[in-house]
């Protein structure tokens, strides 16, 4: 078998006991299956929520707190106590462990985004286990990436992982509620999520956690394009990630299972993280060469500018319809691209003193939609 890249989502269910505090021996047996797979020369990046688990009870909590701050105090202490876990672990089969905690700033800004995906690529070439998580102390909520399934996505993402692997407490996704249904049907493959999927999911989860199947499904939803194949369901133990790569997990596959096109880590910038600074309408023309033809986008095309952003700033490009088309970094401002559109590329070179006038190159561009010409 090929050496894959897969990133292991561990939910708090399946890290608790029944009181919601840290289970230690849930742990070993994580642990055990990512040193298992790493034996077979496959590589592993956890992303692991329980710090509020881990945490809440060295506070004097009796259970889980549900107020924000009380969260954070329990994620801040537990963080570590974690870590300590993991580390200690990991250690005892000759593996280095090693911490990230990421927010919704992290993904935005490119430079971090940049940085995390170096820091990540350099722990697997060392054989390092980078073990992920949200940086619950410290994140307001509209900085959140609301659970831990939607930044399993993104990091599998960014790093081309081959699979995504989300153990939850539920052995895989069904047709109605299996708790309420006894004749619900089990999926055990699925080629993509629909909205049909997502209505069923519904909201139900875990009461220890944050997210819930439909959680899943989303994250599910957000990796696929990016090449990853998602499995969701139970741990197995230490033959967990052995069996999701044999096809015999207790769980639901989603996904082609082949070699997909990946979207480079930048371009995934662009499309899901980038923060946009303004629009740019342009003609059939500029339409069919950006989206059919792998051009870039030249002044002539542009019929309008709106918003105000520099060089380098993230707009979207909208076609005549006014439909969001993709997204781009401007080579140039917008007081310059209102200044040159609609002219030739002489013409534009000429007023912007540039040897070759491109309002955004086919490097810095992304389609987000295709429509018929």
């Amino acid at each position: 078998m090929n050496r894959q890249r897969i990133v292991m989502k561990v939910g708090s269910s399946s890290l608790t006991e029944a009181n919601g505090a840290l289970s230690l021996t849930k742990l070993r047996e994580h642990v055990a299956a990512i040193v298992s797979i790493k034996k077979q020369g496959h590589e592993v990046i956890l992303v692991s929520s329980g710090a509020i688990a881990a945490g809440f009870s060295a506070l004097g909590y009796p259970s889980r707190p549900v107020t924000v701050a009380g969260k954070q105090a329990a994620a801040a202490v537990g963080q570590g106590l974690l870590m300590q876990a993991y580390l200690a672990e990991f250690a005892k089969h000759g593996l280095t462990a090693a911490q990230l905690l990421l927010t919704r700033e992290d993904f935005a800004d490119q430079k971090r985004y940049q940085n995390a995906l170096q820091t990540i690529t350099e722990l697997l070439k060392r054989s390092a286990v980078p073990i992920i998580n949200e940086n619950d102390s410290t994140s307001v909520e509209e900085l959140t990436f609301g659970d831990n399934d939607m930044l399993s996505a993104l990091v599998s993402g960014f790093i081309h992982a081959d699979t995504l692997c989300m153990i939850t407490d539920v052995n895989g996704l069904y047709d109605s509620n299996p708790t309420q249904n006894p004749n619900a049907k089990k999926y055990h493959f699925l080629p993509n999520v629909t909205d049909d999927l997502l209505m069923v999911a519904g909201h139900a989860g875990s009461k220890v956690g944050t997210g819930g199947m439909k959680s899943k499904l989303l994250a599910a939803q957000t990796a696929l394009p990016f090449g990853v194949n998602v499995f969701i369901g139970k741990t197995s133990g230490q033959s967990t990630l052995q069996d999701l790569l044999a096809g015999k997990g207790d769980g639901t596959y989603i996904g082609s299972f082949k070699h997909e096109t990946v979207m480079p880590a930048s371009k995934q910038w662009l499309a899901v993280h980038s923060h946009v600074n303004g629009q740019i309408k342009i003609d059939k023309g500029a339409e069919k060469a950006l989206m059919y033809e792998g051009k870039s986008l030249l002044p002539v095309g542009i019929t309008s500018v709106s918003g105000s952003f520099g060089p380098n700033d993230v707009v979207e490009i909208i076609n005549e319809k006014g439909k969001v088309i993709g997204k781009g970094q401007s080579t140039l401002s917008s007081v310059d691209l209102t200044l040159i559109k609609g002219m030739s590329s002489n013409e534009a070179s000429e007023q912007v003193k540039l040897n070759k006038a491109v309002a955004i190159h086919r490097d810095q561009w992304v389609t987000l939609a295709k429509e018929r010409m």
